[in-house]
Protein backbone atom coordinates (compact mmCIF):
# COMPACT_ATOMS: atom_id res chain seq x y z
CA UNK A 1 0.00 0.00 0.00
CA UNK A 2 2.93 2.49 1.09
CA UNK A 3 4.64 1.53 -2.42
CA UNK A 4 1.90 2.42 -4.14
CA UNK A 5 1.34 5.87 -2.60
CA UNK A 6 4.95 6.65 -3.18
CA UNK A 7 3.59 7.13 -6.61
CA UNK A 8 1.22 9.88 -6.33
CA UNK A 9 1.57 13.84 -5.56
CA UNK A 10 1.36 13.53 -2.22
CA UNK A 11 1.58 16.64 0.86
CA UNK A 12 4.50 14.97 2.59
CA UNK A 13 6.01 11.65 3.59
CA UNK A 14 3.03 8.55 4.05
CA UNK A 15 3.21 7.72 7.94
CA UNK A 16 -0.09 6.10 8.40
CA UNK A 17 -2.69 4.12 6.02
CA UNK A 18 -5.42 2.33 7.96
CA UNK A 19 -8.49 0.17 6.25
CA UNK A 20 -11.34 2.85 5.80
CA UNK A 21 -15.23 2.18 5.07
CA UNK A 22 -17.71 -0.44 5.05
CA UNK A 23 -17.31 -0.66 0.66
CA UNK A 24 -18.10 -4.16 -0.70
CA UNK A 25 -16.12 -4.05 -4.30
CA UNK A 26 -12.60 -2.00 -3.72
CA UNK A 27 -10.43 -1.95 -0.73
CA UNK A 28 -10.00 1.51 0.71
CA UNK A 29 -7.71 2.94 3.33
CA UNK A 30 -7.26 6.49 4.99
CA UNK A 31 -3.48 7.95 4.07
CA UNK A 32 -2.28 10.76 6.55
CA UNK A 33 1.08 12.19 5.83
CA UNK A 34 3.64 13.32 8.37
CA UNK A 35 2.55 16.98 6.88
CA UNK A 36 -1.11 15.75 8.05
CA UNK A 37 -2.79 15.28 5.03
CA UNK A 38 -5.37 12.84 4.55
CA UNK A 39 -5.63 10.92 1.18
CA UNK A 40 -8.30 8.22 0.24
CA UNK A 41 -6.18 5.14 -1.24
CA UNK A 42 -8.05 3.12 -3.08
CA UNK A 43 -6.99 -0.59 -4.62
CA UNK A 44 -9.39 -0.80 -7.93
CA UNK A 45 -10.46 -4.27 -8.25
CA UNK A 46 -10.28 -4.79 -11.57
CA UNK A 47 -11.41 -8.32 -11.60
CA UNK A 48 -15.20 -6.44 -11.52
CA UNK A 49 -14.02 -3.06 -13.39
CA UNK A 50 -12.44 -4.89 -15.94
CA UNK A 51 -11.25 -2.07 -18.33
CA UNK A 52 -9.47 0.71 -15.29
CA UNK A 53 -8.35 3.18 -17.80
CA UNK A 54 -11.62 3.41 -19.45
CA UNK A 55 -13.24 3.71 -16.03
CA UNK A 56 -10.96 6.20 -14.54
CA UNK A 57 -10.88 8.36 -17.94
CA UNK A 58 -14.84 8.26 -17.02
CA UNK A 59 -14.67 9.83 -13.19
CA UNK A 60 -11.38 12.09 -14.03
CA UNK A 61 -13.96 13.71 -17.04
CA UNK A 62 -16.76 13.58 -14.96
CA UNK A 63 -14.70 15.47 -11.49
CA UNK A 64 -13.40 18.10 -13.67
CA UNK A 65 -16.47 18.78 -15.06
CA UNK A 66 -18.08 18.80 -11.71
CA UNK A 67 -15.80 20.99 -10.20
CA UNK A 68 -15.66 23.49 -13.32
CA UNK A 69 -19.25 24.34 -12.52
CA UNK A 70 -18.92 24.42 -8.43
CA UNK A 71 -15.07 24.83 -7.50
CA UNK A 72 -15.61 24.32 -3.82
CA UNK A 73 -12.79 21.94 -3.52
CA UNK A 74 -15.17 20.20 -0.78
CA UNK A 75 -18.18 19.47 -2.96
CA UNK A 76 -16.80 17.47 -5.72
CA UNK A 77 -13.70 14.63 -5.54
CA UNK A 78 -10.59 15.52 -6.39
CA UNK A 79 -8.05 13.25 -7.66
CA UNK A 80 -4.90 13.32 -6.61
CA UNK A 81 -2.87 12.22 -10.24
CA UNK A 82 0.67 10.69 -10.38
CA UNK A 83 4.11 12.18 -10.67
CA UNK A 84 3.71 11.29 -14.63
CA UNK A 85 0.56 13.05 -14.25
CA UNK A 86 -1.81 10.43 -14.33
CA UNK A 87 -4.93 9.74 -12.55
CA UNK A 88 -4.18 6.07 -11.55
CA UNK A 89 -1.03 4.07 -11.27
CA UNK A 90 -0.81 0.31 -12.47
CA UNK A 91 1.87 -1.50 -10.77
CA UNK A 92 2.61 -3.94 -13.65
CA UNK A 93 4.25 -6.33 -11.11
CA UNK A 94 1.43 -7.02 -9.00
CA UNK A 95 -1.69 -6.08 -11.49
CA UNK A 96 -2.88 -3.70 -8.91
CA UNK A 97 -4.25 -0.60 -9.66
CA UNK A 98 -4.71 2.11 -7.76
CA UNK A 99 -5.77 5.74 -7.16
CA UNK A 100 -5.98 8.62 -4.45
CA UNK A 101 -8.67 11.51 -3.49
CA UNK A 102 -8.31 13.96 -1.22
CA UNK A 103 -10.01 13.40 1.98
CA UNK A 104 -13.05 15.59 2.42
CA UNK A 105 -12.25 16.41 6.16
CA UNK A 106 -15.10 17.71 8.59
CA UNK A 107 -17.44 15.43 6.97
CA UNK A 108 -19.46 12.23 7.45
CA UNK A 109 -21.37 8.98 5.68
CA UNK A 110 -23.95 7.73 6.70
CA UNK A 111 -24.91 4.24 6.61
CA UNK A 112 -28.54 4.79 7.57
CA UNK A 113 -30.61 8.11 7.56
CA UNK A 114 -30.55 9.04 11.14
CA UNK A 115 -32.80 12.11 10.25
CA UNK A 116 -35.38 12.37 7.77
CA UNK A 117 -33.46 15.65 7.02
CA UNK A 118 -30.24 13.52 6.21
CA UNK A 119 -31.67 11.69 3.36
CA UNK A 120 -33.21 15.11 1.93
CA UNK A 121 -29.80 16.46 1.75
CA UNK A 122 -29.02 12.99 -0.01
CA UNK A 123 -31.61 13.60 -2.57
CA UNK A 124 -30.35 17.33 -3.06
CA UNK A 125 -26.87 15.97 -3.57
CA UNK A 126 -27.70 13.26 -5.87
CA UNK A 127 -29.87 15.86 -8.02
CA UNK A 128 -27.37 18.40 -7.64
CA UNK A 129 -24.99 15.72 -9.69
CA UNK A 130 -27.58 15.32 -12.27
CA UNK A 131 -28.04 18.97 -12.87
CA UNK A 132 -24.57 19.77 -13.40
CA UNK A 133 -24.31 17.69 -15.29
CA UNK A 134 -26.95 17.76 -18.06
CA UNK A 135 -24.48 19.23 -20.26
CA UNK A 136 -21.91 17.24 -19.69
CA UNK A 137 -21.52 14.81 -24.05
CA UNK A 138 -22.99 11.65 -22.03
CA UNK A 139 -21.73 9.75 -25.72
CA UNK A 140 -18.38 10.23 -24.29
CA UNK A 141 -18.18 8.29 -21.38
CA UNK A 142 -17.21 4.99 -21.64
CA UNK A 143 -20.01 1.96 -20.48
CA UNK A 144 -17.57 0.42 -18.42
CA UNK A 145 -19.48 -2.47 -17.25
CA UNK A 146 -22.02 -3.10 -19.96
CA UNK A 147 -26.06 -3.92 -18.91
CA UNK A 148 -25.22 -2.95 -15.78
CA UNK A 149 -28.60 -1.65 -15.33
CA UNK A 150 -30.19 -3.41 -18.12
CA UNK A 151 -32.50 -5.56 -15.53
CA UNK A 152 -33.79 -7.98 -18.55
CA UNK A 153 -29.60 -9.03 -18.77
CA UNK A 154 -29.80 -9.73 -14.98
CA UNK A 155 -32.44 -12.10 -15.40
CA UNK A 156 -30.70 -13.89 -17.89
CA UNK A 157 -28.03 -13.91 -15.37
CA UNK A 158 -29.99 -15.38 -12.70
CA UNK A 159 -31.31 -18.18 -14.80
CA UNK A 160 -27.79 -18.98 -15.94
CA UNK A 161 -26.87 -19.15 -12.48
CA UNK A 162 -29.83 -21.15 -10.88
CA UNK A 163 -29.63 -23.69 -13.96
CA UNK A 164 -26.04 -24.21 -13.32
CA UNK A 165 -26.36 -24.34 -9.42
CA UNK A 166 -22.41 -25.00 -8.99
CA UNK A 167 -23.19 -25.21 -4.95
CA UNK A 168 -26.51 -27.53 -4.65
CA UNK A 169 -27.92 -24.49 -3.03
CA UNK A 170 -31.03 -24.06 -5.61
CA UNK A 171 -33.01 -26.03 -3.15
CA UNK A 172 -32.54 -23.94 -0.88
CA UNK A 173 -34.44 -20.58 -2.43
CA UNK A 174 -36.98 -21.85 -4.35
CA UNK A 175 -39.05 -19.51 -2.97
CA UNK A 176 -37.40 -16.59 -3.61
CA UNK A 177 -36.44 -17.58 -7.57
CA UNK A 178 -40.26 -17.86 -7.90
CA UNK A 179 -40.52 -14.35 -6.23
CA UNK A 180 -37.97 -12.87 -8.83
CA UNK A 181 -39.74 -14.99 -12.07
CA UNK A 182 -43.02 -13.91 -11.34
CA UNK A 183 -42.16 -10.11 -12.18
CA UNK A 184 -39.43 -10.84 -14.64
CA UNK A 185 -42.06 -9.81 -17.70
CA UNK A 186 -43.11 -6.35 -15.85
CA UNK A 187 -38.60 -5.70 -15.16
CA UNK A 188 -37.99 -4.67 -18.66
CA UNK A 189 -40.20 -1.75 -18.65
CA UNK A 190 -38.06 0.98 -18.43
CA UNK A 191 -35.18 -0.52 -21.24
CA UNK A 192 -38.88 -0.42 -23.16
CA UNK A 193 -39.25 3.11 -22.93
CA UNK A 194 -35.64 3.97 -23.41
CA UNK A 195 -35.55 1.74 -26.72
CA UNK A 196 -38.59 3.52 -28.01
CA UNK A 197 -36.73 7.06 -27.31
CA UNK A 198 -39.16 8.39 -24.09
CA UNK A 199 -36.26 7.81 -21.61
CA UNK A 200 -33.64 10.00 -22.70
CA UNK A 201 -29.73 8.71 -21.66
CA UNK A 202 -28.26 10.84 -19.44
CA UNK A 203 -24.89 10.63 -17.13
CA UNK A 204 -26.10 8.42 -14.17
CA UNK A 205 -23.82 7.55 -10.90
CA UNK A 206 -25.80 4.36 -10.95
CA UNK A 207 -24.73 3.30 -7.13
CA UNK A 208 -27.30 6.28 -5.42
CA UNK A 209 -26.81 5.24 -1.84
CA UNK A 210 -26.99 7.25 0.90
CA UNK A 211 -23.48 6.30 1.83
CA UNK A 212 -22.02 7.59 -1.17
CA UNK A 213 -22.75 11.23 -0.04
CA UNK A 214 -20.59 13.06 1.48
CA UNK A 215 -22.66 15.28 4.48
CA UNK A 216 -20.90 18.22 6.50
CA UNK A 217 -20.42 16.70 9.98
CA UNK A 218 -21.43 19.99 11.63
CA UNK A 219 -24.46 21.16 9.60
CA UNK A 220 -25.19 18.16 7.89
CA UNK A 221 -25.21 19.78 4.23
CA UNK A 222 -25.14 17.90 1.63
CA UNK A 223 -21.35 18.06 0.22
CA UNK A 224 -20.61 15.66 -2.82
CA UNK A 225 -20.90 12.58 -4.40
CA UNK A 226 -18.42 9.83 -4.14
CA UNK A 227 -17.77 6.44 -5.32
CA UNK A 228 -17.92 7.00 -9.13
CA UNK A 229 -17.05 3.56 -10.51
CA UNK A 230 -19.99 3.37 -12.05
CA UNK A 231 -20.76 6.46 -13.70
CA UNK A 232 -21.85 5.70 -17.20
CA UNK A 233 -24.79 6.44 -19.55
CA UNK A 234 -28.00 5.46 -18.26
CA UNK A 235 -31.71 6.02 -16.84
CA UNK A 236 -32.37 8.89 -14.37
CA UNK A 237 -35.09 6.27 -12.52
CA UNK A 238 -32.40 4.04 -12.00
CA UNK A 239 -29.95 6.88 -9.89
CA UNK A 240 -33.36 7.63 -8.28
CA UNK A 241 -34.48 4.38 -7.86
CA UNK A 242 -31.35 3.20 -6.21
CA UNK A 243 -31.37 5.32 -3.47
CA UNK A 244 -34.40 4.65 -2.84
CA UNK A 245 -34.71 1.18 -2.33
CA UNK A 246 -31.17 1.57 -0.19
CA UNK A 247 -32.26 4.47 2.34
CA UNK A 248 -35.75 4.51 2.53
CA UNK A 249 -35.64 0.88 4.01
CA UNK A 250 -36.32 0.88 7.46
CA UNK A 251 -33.55 -2.02 8.41
CA UNK A 252 -30.12 -2.34 7.24
CA UNK A 253 -29.53 -4.14 3.38
CA UNK A 254 -28.25 -7.41 5.03
CA UNK A 255 -31.22 -7.59 7.75
CA UNK A 256 -32.13 -11.48 8.36
CA UNK A 257 -35.32 -10.33 10.78
CA UNK A 258 -37.79 -9.55 7.46
CA UNK A 259 -40.00 -8.19 9.93
CA UNK A 260 -38.04 -5.42 10.01
CA UNK A 261 -37.94 -4.45 7.10
CA UNK A 262 -40.01 -2.11 5.54
CA UNK A 263 -40.59 0.67 3.10
CA UNK A 264 -40.51 3.83 4.56
CA UNK A 265 -43.38 6.42 3.06
CA UNK A 266 -41.75 9.30 5.16
CA UNK A 267 -38.19 9.00 3.54
CA UNK A 268 -39.13 7.86 0.15
CA UNK A 269 -41.08 11.61 0.23
CA UNK A 270 -37.96 13.81 1.85
CA UNK A 271 -35.18 11.78 -0.56
CA UNK A 272 -38.03 12.69 -3.68
CA UNK A 273 -38.16 15.98 -2.26
CA UNK A 274 -34.41 17.00 -1.94
CA UNK A 275 -34.04 15.19 -5.64
CA UNK A 276 -36.89 16.76 -7.30
CA UNK A 277 -35.78 20.60 -6.10
CA UNK A 278 -32.63 19.59 -7.55
CA UNK A 279 -33.53 18.32 -10.64
CA UNK A 280 -37.26 19.40 -11.18
CA UNK A 281 -38.75 19.99 -14.68
CA UNK A 282 -35.37 19.30 -16.57
CA UNK A 283 -37.16 15.83 -16.29
CA UNK A 284 -39.78 15.27 -19.18
CA UNK A 285 -42.94 13.63 -18.22
CA UNK A 286 -41.85 10.28 -18.75
CA UNK A 287 -38.90 10.15 -16.73
CA UNK A 288 -40.99 12.05 -13.62
CA UNK A 289 -43.53 9.11 -14.15
CA UNK A 290 -41.05 5.91 -14.29
CA UNK A 291 -39.60 7.51 -11.12
CA UNK A 292 -41.37 5.28 -9.16
CA UNK A 293 -40.91 2.25 -11.40
CA UNK A 294 -37.31 2.93 -10.67
CA UNK A 295 -37.07 2.13 -7.44
CA UNK A 296 -38.93 -1.00 -7.93
CA UNK A 297 -36.93 -1.92 -11.03
CA UNK A 298 -33.73 -1.22 -9.09
CA UNK A 299 -34.62 -3.30 -5.44
CA UNK A 300 -36.27 -6.15 -7.85
CA UNK A 301 -32.92 -5.77 -9.86
CA UNK A 302 -30.27 -5.90 -6.95
CA UNK A 303 -32.48 -8.62 -4.90
CA UNK A 304 -31.87 -10.92 -8.39
CA UNK A 305 -28.39 -9.82 -8.55
CA UNK A 306 -27.52 -10.63 -4.99
CA UNK A 307 -29.55 -14.01 -5.83
CA UNK A 308 -28.00 -15.04 -8.64
CA UNK A 309 -24.36 -14.25 -6.81
CA UNK A 310 -25.69 -16.72 -3.83
CA UNK A 311 -25.94 -19.41 -6.50
CA UNK A 312 -22.24 -18.93 -8.14
CA UNK A 313 -20.65 -18.86 -4.73
CA UNK A 314 -20.16 -15.37 -3.52
CA UNK A 315 -18.26 -14.38 -5.83
CA UNK A 316 -18.91 -10.53 -6.61
CA UNK A 317 -20.66 -8.64 -3.72
CA UNK A 318 -18.04 -9.01 -0.82
CA UNK A 319 -19.46 -11.05 2.16
CA UNK A 320 -18.60 -11.10 5.67
CA UNK A 321 -20.64 -13.65 7.06
CA UNK A 322 -22.18 -17.17 5.61
CA UNK A 323 -25.67 -16.75 3.79
CA UNK A 324 -25.29 -12.39 3.41
CA UNK A 325 -26.02 -12.08 -0.23
CA UNK A 326 -29.06 -14.98 0.35
CA UNK A 327 -29.94 -12.20 3.15
CA UNK A 328 -29.19 -9.26 0.92
CA UNK A 329 -31.97 -10.37 -1.42
CA UNK A 330 -34.45 -11.62 1.12
CA UNK A 331 -34.69 -7.38 1.96
CA UNK A 332 -34.98 -6.23 -1.49
CA UNK A 333 -37.90 -8.48 -2.29
CA UNK A 334 -39.45 -7.86 0.86
CA UNK A 335 -39.16 -4.14 -0.46
CA UNK A 336 -40.33 -4.93 -3.64
CA UNK A 337 -43.77 -6.68 -2.17
CA UNK A 338 -43.98 -3.60 0.01
CA UNK A 339 -43.49 -1.05 -2.72
CA UNK A 340 -46.13 -2.85 -4.89
CA UNK A 341 -48.50 -2.48 -2.08
CA UNK A 342 -47.93 1.31 -1.39
CA UNK A 343 -47.48 1.64 -5.37
CA UNK A 344 -50.48 4.51 -5.67
CA UNK A 345 -49.41 6.30 -2.74
CA UNK A 346 -45.93 6.33 -4.41
CA UNK A 347 -46.52 7.90 -7.39
CA UNK A 348 -49.03 10.59 -5.53
CA UNK A 349 -46.24 11.49 -3.85
CA UNK A 350 -44.33 12.32 -7.00
CA UNK A 351 -47.28 13.68 -9.28
CA UNK A 352 -47.91 16.22 -6.00
CA UNK A 353 -44.57 17.76 -5.30
CA UNK A 354 -43.79 17.58 -9.37
CA UNK A 355 -46.73 20.48 -9.62
CA UNK A 356 -45.03 22.41 -6.89
CA UNK A 357 -41.48 23.10 -8.49
CA UNK A 358 -40.74 26.38 -10.24
CA UNK A 359 -40.15 26.13 -14.06
CA UNK A 360 -36.26 25.49 -14.21
CA UNK A 361 -36.33 25.45 -17.45
CA UNK A 362 -33.48 23.53 -18.88
CA UNK A 363 -32.75 22.90 -15.71
CA UNK A 364 -29.33 24.63 -15.75
CA UNK A 365 -29.89 27.18 -12.99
Amino acid sequence: MLNAARHFRLRGRPVSCQPYGEGHINRTYLLITQEDAWYILQQINHRVFLDVPALMDNIGAVTRHLAHRDPCPRRVLTIVQTHEGQDFYHDQSSGAYWRVYDFVRGSLCLQRPETGQDFCRSGQAFGRFQRQLADFPVSSLHETIVDFHNTPVRFAQLHQAAQADILGRLRDVRAELAFALERERRAGHLQALQAAGRLPTRVTHNDTKLNNVLLDERTREALCVIDLDTVMPGLIAHDFGDAIRFGASTAAEDERDLDRVALSLELYSQFSRGFLEQVGNSLNPDELATLPEGAWAMTLECGIRFLADYLRGDVYFRTHREGQNLDRCRTQFKLVAQMERHWAQMQDIIHQMAERLPDRGDGSA
